[in-house]
């Protein structure tokens, strides 16, 4: 398996999009964004200081970067962008700078005239570079602070987002852990707004369980089950109906949630007992396979040990008894065939009742 540019951009813009980040500049191949404290705290691991945050009650100062989605197509167009002559922009009057020559009065207005056009700064500064002193957290607490000069509203730093690069993971860890629980509503559109009696809505208990079948080989299954808990019934397809709709975080408004017939636990139960049932039924003979592999790598592993087993010396014969039985222990967990299920995701849903 894996994901286009696209794919994985689309992934990365949702999640800023959730989590509140200010979108500085975005293209079809990099977002510039500076992140929400929510996402900061997430993604640049930065415990101290986001603790020094809490204890003071100080603003805080969240990063910036720039995600690269294709960063081959985004570095050939920023070659050709830097290659490019520079073009005055219309209306724009261009003089060439006047001749001066060294130790003459005129030489000093020049540099009065240059440092006005910067905004002020010294000469030996560049032009954009700020010097006045910040009100800065440490001036704040541990007294003045000599001003250095800052580019801009700050660093920007690049990083490549790719499939299987270490950002877009963490990204993911991020989103599942956020999101493992949710309750959102069914949005009833701008119609049920203006009507004169408000719609009813069935609460709905939604699991996706990830199954995962391991022996030498392993196989992944996504199952998103969902249960009313006003009626019982159980929907094998619920991720599909989800898909098909707009949802809300927010109680939308002209509707009332229909009164609960079961208890949140008590529809979890049901379709665990749903799944089981399900998976009862499924072909085990990839089981059968694996254990049969088994027994061939253990009578393996047996008759290579046999021999040595037979070593005189005590101590020495302890040592490979040990590694004997490391060597089973560890034949047994490679090729012996389990079943683990567990919950992505979960959360309510109140869906208009059909």
């Amino acid at each position: 398996m894996t994901l286009t540019a696209q794919e994985v951009r689309r992934h990365v813009m949702d999640y800023l999009e959730a989590t509140g980040c200010t979108v500085i500049e975005v293209s079809p191949l990099h977002v510039t964004v500076k992140l929400s404290p929510r996402a900061d705290r997430m993604l640049t691991d930065r415990p101290y200081y986001w603790g020094f945050v809490e204890r003071t009650g100080a603003e805080p100062e969240t990063l910036s970067f720039t995600f690269v989605f294709d960063p081959e197509q985004y570095d050939h167009a920023a070659a050709q962008a830097a290659a490019a002559p520079a073009r005055p922009r219309g209306g724009t009057n261009l003089r060439p700078a006047p001749m001066v020559q060294p130790g003459s009065n005129d030489m000093e207005a020049a540099a009065e005239t240059d440092t006005a056009a910067a905004g002020g700064a010294p000469a030996g500064v560049p032009p954009g570079v700020s010097t006045e002193p910040q009100d800065s957290i440490l001036a704040r607490y541990f007294g003045i602070v000599p001003a250095l000069p800052r580019l801009g509203p700050g660093m920007i730093r690049r990083e490549d987002v790719t499939y299987g690069s270490k950002r877009l993971k963490q990204i993911w860890a991020a989103a599942r852990d956020e999101g493992k629980c949710l309750q959102l509503f069914e949005d009833p559109g701008s119609r049920q707004r203006m009507t004169l009696f408000s719609a009813a809505y069935e609460p709905w208990l939604g699991v996706c369980y990830k199954v995962e079948m391991t022996c030498d080989l392993k196989r992944e299954e996504l199952h998103f089950l969902g249960i009313s808990l006003t009626t019982g019934r159980i929907a094998a397809d619920f991720g599909t109906r989800l898909g098909s709709l707009e949802l809300t975080p927010r109680l939308p408004e002209n509707i009332h949630i229909q009164p609960y017939e079961l208890t949140v636990s008590g529809g979890a139960d049901r379709l665990e007992s749903y799944l089981t049932d399900q998976l009862a039924g499924l072909d085990y003979s990839w089981a059968e396979e694996a254990r049969e592999r088994l027994r061939l790598e253990l009578s393996i592993v047996d008759l290579y040990y046999s021999e040595l087993l037979k070593e005189p010396d005590e101590e020495k014969k302890q040592a490979i008894e040990e590694q004997y039985n490391a060597r089973r222990t560890e034949t047994a967990w490679q090729y012996e065939p389990q079943i683990a299920v567990s919950a992505v995701t979960y959360g309510l849903f109140h869906l208009r009742s059909s």
